[in-house]
């Protein structure tokens, strides 16, 4: 039989709850407010079909443009050929969340600045920059005298004892 091409086609994991999370949505989800621009994950919630997004955004990241009372509008850009497009979708709260992706980011700007104003009142210079994983330092082998004597290392000989 060929496959169906519906909306929800070939979703079936993709859009499960998880482990000992059925039932209805948690209030604490409507008591999230988001601001244009902020910065969010979508995630299909399969408890509420309404304002739920097409398997395509399922676990992309976007932008609010629109903020409604039971709704956020994302700007999300789509790989379409050769290009992006710029496609905006309108979403149910139950189905996008705050990304984490900039707390990093965020955190590290916190403690640049502490940083900052922390070596202005000592009046040094400090480097704020990151710098990638060095080489490991050298390591110096205990030479052969007292307890560190060389070992020759041979194979032990196979022995059958049928």
């Amino acid at each position: 039989m060929p496959h169906s091409f519906g909306y929800r086609a070939r979703t079936r994991h993709m859009f499960k709850r998880g482990f000992k999370d059925h039932g209805p949505v948690k209030l604490s989800t409507f008591l999230i407010n988001y601001h244009v621009g902020d910065i969010v994950d979508i995630k299909a919630n399969a408890a509420q079909q309404k304002g739920m997004p097409h398997k395509y955004y399922h676990g992309r990241t976007g932008i609010v443009y629109n903020v409604t009372p039971s709704a956020v509008g994302v700007i999300v850009y789509k790989v379409v050929g050769n290009r992006y497009i710029e496609k905006r979708v309108n979403l149910r709260v139950e189905h996008v969340r705050h990304s984490k992706c900039r707390q990093e980011f965020l955190d590290r700007v916190k403690r640049n600045h502490e940083a900052h104003v922390e070596a202005k009142e000592k009046g040094v210079r400090v480097d704020l920059k990151r710098i990638p994983a060095q080489p490991r330092e050298a390591r110096t082998v205990a030479s052969a005298t007292g307890d560190n004597a060389p070992q020759t290392i041979v194979p032990v000989p196979y022995e059958t004892t049928i």
